[in-house]
């Protein structure tokens, strides 16, 4: 060895180019013939050294523990060869570089949330090297910035990788804590425009077009309400007011009685002053509400018809308006008692039947205990309709006439608007509308999965069909709306999309 480095020095031989591989690649071509560049004589250790002599920025790395190379455990005790091999032609790949494999966590940008979805071309340009890609959030997300940039380029500040939807910004670092309602209000509700600096605080700044006081009442919402919502009210009317809310009065909206400004009004607080036009007796029982009536309700009369007069009140004659019998002065009346001089009105029959209620009906309520059996018709009365009034499907005193079909009654009740066909009995039973089933994975040949299962049935029946329900069953009938592809791939939505959502694609990219 000594010969060949004394010959090297005499006679100006270079032995290392004689023994020289291979060409080195097109990156290195400019210094090929420079061995020293990136070879110390007989010492391969070294060679690392000179690596990141001109290697700066990856030197800087590992100086630092930033980066690919200062990131990565393995590369710390690593020599640079070990990763790029030269002397493999000019064409050869030094960076072994394979993006399916790579691991962005090793970088100083580690991808989370949505990052993981996006293509690498995305962030890193032909024209610059991966590591040269910014870390900014507006220089990707300029265009999607709803705030215009009003509030500077940290979008990390407020938002995070999972979705723009997704924030934790801390709104008690404003001083406004939201609390209650509040909570779940959007942004652009207080802050129009994106405009953030300078909103005001007080309640009628956002609820003035909520204030159905008109302003009456203040500028001070909380004086009454809490954020938790306006019917949450912590007025306490009583300790402030002498007139204590109980019963129907204290579910009263405040403007049944207070029709001005609270500050300028003094209201009375006999039964009179508010409920004179309530007074079906019109002054004739007086002024003295509370002898009859309570706060409960104007129904619940503590008058005793039954031992202060010679017709008790029982079943619905005791839930009767005392207006209802005594359309004068009770203490002047005569009423005889019979029945048909109050019900004259109330028989459907127009008189064809007789005049002698008692037949068929009793005090209880015209539909109560009815001596005539329903069940003896081609109609049996089930559910619902065994309360029904009698008039109710019968609209003659000819009761044959009556339609038995469900449409012929609830034609007017039928919230589908036929779009789900005139055969109600096929979903619904008598037990009413809501006590309802219909097995559409059984009866017809679409059965409703995932997020199908969910929808009101008229999402996807929007049109009538009285002659029978006929609906298509291919994805674009309904979704060429929710379509961003504009139809290019044709209309079987589900060759690449599952029913758990749209999101959840199922397709194998190559």
């Amino acid at each position: 060895m000594l010969i060949l480095t004394l010959a090297s020095e005499v006679w100006g031989f270079d032995f290392e180019k004689l023994v020289m591989p291979g060409p080195v690649s097109e990156v290195h071509a400019d210094i090929e013939g420079d061995c020293a560049s990136c070879h110390a004589p007989f010492d391969r250790e070294n060679q690392r050294d000179r690596c990141l002599s001109c290697h700066e920025e990856v030197a800087e790395d590992l100086q630092g523990g930033s980066g690919l190379h200062g990131r990565d455990a393995r590369v710390k005790g690593s020599l640079c060869r070990d990763c790029h091999s030269e002397h493999q032609g000019r064409d050869a790949d030094i960076l072994g570089f394979n993006r399916e494999s790579f691991q962005h966590r090793f970088t100083d940008f580690e991808l989370r949330g949505r990052h993981r979805e996006v293509e690498c071309a995305s962030c890193h340009v032909p024209e610059k090297a991966y590591r040269e890609a910014t870390q900014r959030c507006a220089d990707c997300h300029g265009e999607d910035d709803a705030h215009g940039g009003r509030l500077g380029d940290d979008c990390a500040s407020c938002h995070v990788e999972r979705g723009w939807k997704d924030t934790k910004f801390d709104h008690a670092s404003t001083g406004f804590s939201l609390e209650g309602a509040h909570a779940r209000v959007d942004c652009g509700l207080c802050h129009a425009g994106s405009r953030y600096e300078g909103t005001p605080t007080d309640c009628r700044a956002c609820h003035a077009t909520n204030d159905r006081h008109g302003g009456d009442f203040g500028r001070d919402c909380s004086r009454c309400h809490v954020p938790k919502s306006w019917k949450d009210s912590v007025f306490d009317h009583e300790a402030e007011t002498r007139f204590a809310l109980t019963h129907r009065h204290a579910a009263a909206k405040c403007s049944a009685c207070h029709s001005g400004p609270l500050a300028e009004q003094n209201l009375e607080t006999r039964c009179g002053s508010c409920h004179a036009s309530d007074d079906i007796h019109r002054g004739r029982n007086g002024a003295d509400c509370e002898s009859c009536h309570s706060e409960r309700g104007w129904d619940r009369v503590i008058f005793n018809h039954d031992t202060k007069t010679e017709f008790p009140l029982r079943g619905s004659h005791a839930e009767v308006a005392c207006q209802r019998c005594h359309q004068g002065n009770p203490r002047e009346e005569d009423l005889s008692g019979a029945c048909i001089d109050c019900h004259a009105r109330d028989d459907a029959h127009a008189d064809t039947l007789g005049r002698d209620c008692g037949r068929c009906h009793n005090e209880s309520g015209w539909r109560k205990r009815l001596n005539f059996d329903h069940d003896i018709t081609r109609f049996p009365l089930l559910g619902l309709h065994a309360v029904e009034l009698c008039e109710a499907c019968h609209t003659s005193t000819r009761f044959q006439d009556a339609d038995p079909s469900c449409v012929g009654c609830h034609a007017s009740d039928d919230r589908h608007e036929q779009k789900l066909g005139n055969d109600c009995g096929r979903c619904h039973n008598p037990n009413g509308w809501a006590v309802w089933r219909f097995d559409h994975g059984r009866e017809t040949k679409f059965p409703l999965r995932a997020n199908h299962e969910k929808l009101n049935c008229l999402a996807c029946h929007t049109r009538p069909s009285p002659g029978g329900v006929k609906q298509a069953s291919n994805c674009a009938t309904c979704h060429s709306f929710d379509d961003i592809h504009s139809g290019g791939f044709g209309r079987d939505c589900s060759r690449c999309h599952s029913e758990e959502g749209w999101g959840n694609v199922k397709i194998d990219r190559p």
